[in-house]
């Protein structure tokens, strides 16, 4: 089994519904951010990163992704009957990943600075860990109202609780999916039995990040891929 992962994850099957009448007719991936589609912000970050497999999973209005997404190579994760969320997602697509670790990346953010995915890479320790998450601190993460979602100790071990923010970038270890025996589950699950076993780390993102779940988020993006400081 290799251990560094090869194929990234997009998670482009959601409904959208915070984008109220934008998503009425257009799955969320394709709402343009800078005059692109949001997708297409996630697809430019792996193939800057070198990452020749990409599956996304498909579920609201899939027919639409699939036609754009289909011509630029990447492999469709068939979601049309049931929204599996992100682990049953996930282990809906392992045949099409593989075996051993994976990048994940969730389709509805854009970022500036160092790539995510080759920040992640450089970074990975299969050997302690079973997942590494990329992390924002709360007031840099635009778009975001939370208070955070976890706090990383020196050793970069994490644990529940307010400061950092899951940018929605990671990789992570795919065996234990298998044990959870719900069909639709989150991958809090597996995150939660991983930081148990203190196998669950992160790293701080160093640019900017943007959380574009909403008409609002679209603005707060195009400020920031347009160098503009306020938040």
């Amino acid at each position: 089994m290799r251990h560094d992962p090869t194929a990234l994850m997009i998670f482009a099957a959601g409904l959208g519904t915070r984008m109220g009448a934008l998503t009425a007719s257009k799955p969320k991936p394709l709402i343009e951010v800078a005059g692109r589609p949001l997708v297409d912000h996630a697809l430019e970050l792996a193939e800057s990163a070198g990452i020749e497999t990409v599956i996304a999973n498909l579920h609201y209005l899939a027919d639409q992704l699939a036609a754009h997404l289909g011509p630029r190579g990447v492999i469709l994760s068939d979601e049309r009957e049931k929204l599996l969320e992100t682990g049953g997602g996930l282990r809906n697509a392992l045949p099409l990943l593989g075996n051993g670790p994976v990048f994940t990346l969730n389709s509805d953010a854009v970022w500036t600075g160092a790539n995510p995915l080759e920040q992640l890479r450089s970074q990975w320790q299969p050997d302690r860990m079973d997942a590494l998450l990329l992390l924002v601190p709360r007031e840099a993460a635009r778009g975001h109202g939370g208070q955070g979602d976890f706090i990383l100790d020196s050793e970069g071990r994490l644990a529940r609780g307010p400061g950092l923010v899951y940018s929605g970038a990671q990789i992570i270890k795919t065996e234990g999916l298998h044990a959870i025996t719900d069909e639709v589950f989150s991958l809090n699950r597996l995150w939660d039995r991983m930081m148990s076993e203190g196998r669950l780390f992160g790293i701080v993102h160093p640019g900017g990040w943007c959380d574009v779940g909403d008409p609002r988020g679209i603005t707060l993006a195009e400020a920031l891929l347009a160098g503009e400081n306020d938040v």
